[in-house]
């Protein structure tokens, strides 16, 4: 049975789950391959499992994983091993492995095998190392492939932690952490200790509630977080945050703008966060100029009148390059582009301000 990471990972949070036989994730997101561990261990804990790691040396290593699983300790019913490496089993191992997978099936034995490895292109799935686990056991595949699995997965992980996140907090979130799996996860790791202590504390923990229940659920509470909740969890040094910018830059303030933005610059605040910040305040900007409800636009009763302020200082044909130069930033913060990154961040959020340094062509 082959399943994605995203399509295997709820069902494996819910009980009864058969473990026994092969398992194979294959994958280059080592968080992918950690929670699954993480996921499985309770179950293997609440069937008696011992539960042993084996790292693959070489092809001679499975010698050792062959050996591991024909024992059987006195006090546990049953061997789960962690099997991490890319050494490919030979024919013999192979032979062993599908003779292991087929006992499993038919109840002979309760062992299970979870191999670890890279992930697997469609030529090696079709190789005769690959068949017992897809015929007889299952295959995971731990890899993300584009940004709607990757918040599918967090919001899963935000769940077990007792948060519920606002839309407008989920795009902050995603757009901070740009790619990065581990630093969003990280991210609602410190909003559950900053929102939610109390639940994190009586069981949203998810390795200590898992080690006491068997398996590993959502709490039945939890906290709902704004973008305002958010922001707090975003490490920052700066006297000035990217909320007072959108103020300065809404309210027309120019002085005030440079001024947050060396003070954000020489802080560190992340480039990504600052560029977040001013995209967002550009796009409402033109969506009104287009004749959209500030309310549908989901934009607060509190900020409205700023908003309209600074639509009042622009026009179509001034916000029209606006997708361009943001579009510049981008670039600049990946390192595509040479011009540093502060730079065309103080041109964007002074062009929203309506202070202009430079004149379309």
């Amino acid at each position: 049975m082959q399943d994605t990471f995203i399509q295997a990972y709820p069902k494996l949070l819910q009980p009864p789950v058969a473990v026994a036989g092969l398992w194979l994730a294959h994958g280059d997101e080592p968080l992918l391959h950690q929670w699954l561990v993480d996921v499985l261990r309770p179950h293997w804990r609440a069937q008696n499992y011992a539960i042993k790691r084996i790292e693959l040396i070489s092809v001679k290593s499975w010698q050792e994983v062959l050996s591991e699983l024909g024992s059987l300790s006195l006090f546990d019913d049953a061997s789960a091993l962690i099997v991490t490496g890319n050494h490919k089993p030979d024919k013999a191992v192979i032979t062993e492995l599908e003779r292991f997978a087929q006992e499993a099936q038919t109840g002979a034995h309760g062992h299970s095998l979870l191999w670890l490895t890279s992930k697997q292109d469609r030529r090696a799935q079709s190789s005769k190392w690959f068949a017992p686990f897809a015929q007889y056991g299952h295959v995971i595949d731990c890899n993300l492939y584009n940004e709607q699995q990757r918040q599918q997965l967090l919001q899963i992980q935000a769940q077990q932690f007792g948060l519920r996140l606002s839309q407008e907090a989920w795009q902050l979130l995603m757009s901070h952490t740009e790619h990065y799996l581990l630093s969003a996860y990280q991210t609602l790791w410190r909003l559950s200790y900053l929102f939610a202590p109390k639940l994190v504390a009586s069981g949203s923990d998810i390795s200590d509630a898992s080690d006491r229940s068997g398996t590993s659920t959502a709490t039945s509470k939890s906290i709902a977080l704004d973008i305002t909740d958010l922001q707090a969890a975003l490490v920052s040094d700066a006297q000035f945050s990217v909320f007072d910018l959108s103020d300065a830059m809404l309210a027309g303030n120019s002085a005030q703008v440079a001024k947050i933005i060396f003070q954000l610059r020489a802080s560190d605040e992340p480039t990504t966060l600052v560029l977040w910040a001013i995209s967002k305040d550009m796009r409402q900007i033109m969506a009104l100029l287009d004749g959209q409800d500030p309310q549908a636009l989901g934009i607060w009763r509190s900020k409205q009148g700023l908003y309209q302020q600074a639509c009042r200082r622009q026009s179509k044909i001034q916000t029209a390059q606006w997708p361009k130069l943001i579009y510049h930033c981008d670039q600049a913060i990946k390192g595509i582009v040479r011009q540093p990154a502060w730079e065309l961040l103080l041109q964007a959020a002074l062009e929203l301000s309506g202070k202009r340094l430079f004149m379309a062509k």
